[in-house]
């Protein structure tokens, strides 16, 4: 609705811009046209080609009002002309949406990532009831929520060449809407089999987020911006995952009903946010609006040359598909990704082992509940909301960074300046509250001890995360869903297979040694961000894809 509602503005900025005579419109572009001599061109040639694009600014005034920012190409026999925005300040353009209109489209993003997260967590709070009803081992049931993240990993590398093709918008709709047939699926799955099935396909189609968020948050938010807008997205989308468990841990439990009802949750607040987007959610990626500018002008017009910049681009849709499958695994060479990639990797680790985790550090040490063994999950995303302390203070800095790279002339900050969020305190706070937990977990220690390093943890995942995620995205630019990408796929095929082993890890070798082995792990990647910040520029010089400022 609200993309209809968008097309419909646009056509009508377009008309006004041209003017209410419609007669005199098309004699002047009748006039216009004569006047370049253009041909038509013959039908089996490609009037496009890419290596005769000419680009210029030359204004061309319809009705008395000037047509700005346009580009022409020339091709073997006609001349089209590249749609653009009508100067800096075009009210389409999504960087100028209001404030609140871009916080109100960023939360509804993080909602769609709220939801697919809590799915994906929110099995693990009713384990034992599931693999009793189907007749399996916990170890075998634990099979939902990992093969929900393998699904995650592999749906991720095709999201991107869709949003691109069909906008961001028709992507969150028609996955949502899948999404949501396959949750509703495990809710009625006879079997083991099927229910692991439905929820890959689940995890699938759930990956969106993963991949079109971020492009969504560049979409409407400038570099400096971006130091509040992405955290807006990050906090609500990793709350999905840590308060699943909260939200399913009475399910089950009682008089609450069936394990089922895990997934009927997750289908009603499914339901709940596709109806946001459907209704409120406007179209944010820029060459799809021009698409649509390009349209009205040549439905108003009469004159079919032009273009929005999509729509003559050679770059076909099956071979930005080939793009997105294979160009990730060109980043096995950049040590940035490796290095961020494998961070994330055991950060996800960590996390999702929990989910069976915290049974064992708190159900069997402390003889609660399973229902508030789940609710402890809270405090984790306490830890997470804690983050938004920097925001402030980063805000500034890098505003501050960015006025100074202007007045020198240039354009972008430095990336390694999205490092801050890890090093203040963030990648420590990983190994030091795995330890705090995992030797301090005794009956004769209060609860609340590894309550507050689980909180701990919140903090120093969600503050590595941001950082690993916008120092990519500066870092690589045109490349950044590529490496993005690549880094999904590792985390979660990683994480997925590390949650059906995690009832083990933690029976055998028990609590204390379980969390002492992951914050052993976890210890020599915390100088990451620190080594990235003093040499990040010179690995970024020797790199075939990041950008080489200093």
């Amino acid at each position: 609705m609200q993309s209809y509602l968008q097309y419909r503005k646009i056509g009508n900025a377009v008309r006004r811009q041209l003017g209410t005579d419609q007669e005199k419109t098309n004699a002047d572009i009748r006039h216009s046209a004569s006047s370049r001599e253009a041909e038509t061109p013959d039908e089996d040639d490609d009037p496009y080609p890419a290596d005769h694009v000419m680009r210029s600014t030359m204004g061309h005034a319809l009705n008395g009002i000037q047509v700005r920012d346009r580009t022409t190409l020339e091709g073997k026999g006609g001349r089209v002309f590249i749609v653009g925005w009508d100067g800096e300040c075009d009210p389409a353009n999504p960087h100028n949406f209001s404030k609140a209109r871009r916080v109100m489209t960023t939360l509804i993003v993080a909602a769609v990532g709220f939801v697919v997260g809590m799915a994906s967590s929110i099995d693990s709070a009713v384990l034992p009831q599931a693999a009793s009803d189907f007749g399996v081992s916990e170890v075998a049931e634990s099979l939902a929520t990992g093969i929900y993240l393998i699904g995650y990993s592999v749906g991720a590398l095709f999201a991107g060449p869709f949003s691109e093709t069909l906008g961001r918008n028709m992507i969150y709709i028609s996955t949502l809407g899948l999404f949501s047939i396959f949750i509703m699926a495990s809710a009625l799955a006879p079997n083991f089999g099927a229910q692991v099935v439905f929820r890959f396909l689940a995890g699938f189609f759930g990956s969106t987020p993963l991949v079109c968020a971020g492009g969504s948050i560049a979409d409407m938010w400038d570099p400096v911006e971006k130091t509040y807008g992405f955290p807006i997205f990050a906090i609500a989308g990793f709350g999905g995952p840590v308060l699943g468990p909260v939200i399913g841990g009475y399910v089950g439990v009682g008089h609450i009903g069936s394990w089922r009802w895990t997934e009927w949750i997750s289908l009603i607040t499914a339901g709940l946010v596709l109806s946001l987007v459907v209704l409120f959610q406007p179209e944010t990626y820029a060459p799809i609006l021009l698409k649509w500018k390009a349209r009205h002008l040549r439905e108003i017009t009469g004159d079919d040359r032009y273009r929005g910049e999509l729509e003559i681009t050679h770059n076909t849709f099956w071979t930005r598909m080939k793009i997105a499958l294979s160009r990730p695994f060109t980043m096995l060479t950049e040590p940035i990704i490796i290095l961020m990639a494998l961070y994330l990797t055991v950060l996800y680790i960590v996390l999702f082992t929990f989910l069976d985790g915290y049974t064992f550090i708190f159900a069997d040490i402390y003889g609660i509940s399973q229902g508030l063994t789940n609710t402890i999950f809270v405090a984790m995303f306490v830890g997470m909301l804690l983050a938004t302390v920097l925001v402030p203070p980063l805000y500034r800095h890098t505003k501050k960074d960015m006025a100074s790279v202007r007045a020198k002339g240039g354009s972008h900050i430095d990336p390694e300046i999205r490092l801050w969020f890890a090093m203040l305190g963030g990648s420590m706070s990983i190994p030091i509250s795995l330890f705090w937990m995992g030797w301090t977990d005794f009956v004769s220690i209060s609860i609340w001890s590894p309550i507050i390093s689980s909180a701990m943890f919140g903090y120093g995942v969600i503050c590595v995360f941001l950082s690993a995620y916008m120092y990519i995205i500066d870092s690589y630019e045109v490349y950044a869903a590529s490496a993005l990408a690549f880094v999904t796929l590792l985390r979660y095929a990683c994480a997925g297979g590390m949650t059906v082993v995690g009832i083990s890890f933690y029976k055998n070798m028990g609590t204390h040694w379980t969390l002492t082995i992951l914050g052993c792990i976890s210890m020599p990647l915390a100088p990451i961000p620190y080594i990235f910040y003093k040499w990040g520029y010179l690995i970024r010089r020797h790199s075939r894809h990041a950008v080489a400022r200093k």
